[in-house]
């Protein structure tokens, strides 16, 4: 097993806003789940508990290519 989940397309995410890339869910522990960049565990998380994808979206507004992360994660 890996240790995340890739969030589907169909779910509308953000990337990151420092790099760039698709979050991933993450089980930690017994603690619950966290919504983090793939590339590095110091750009922003979201608090260990409930898969939080708002929160996440709240704090990656400035994407730095938000335009071609839509078309790359879009099935439609």
């Amino acid at each position: 097993m890996r240790g995340y989940i890739n969030i589907p397309g169909s779910v509308n995410c953000n990337c990151c806003k420092i790099c760039g890339a698709r979050p991933i869910i993450v089980l930690i522990k017994d603690i619950g789940y966290v919504v983090k960049c793939p590339v590095d565990d110091n750009h922003y998380k979201t608090h260990a508990g409930l898969i939080d994808i708002n929160d996440w979206n709240i704090h990656n507004t400035d994407c730095i290519n938000h335009e071609e992360e839509k078309l790359i994660f879009s099935f439609h």
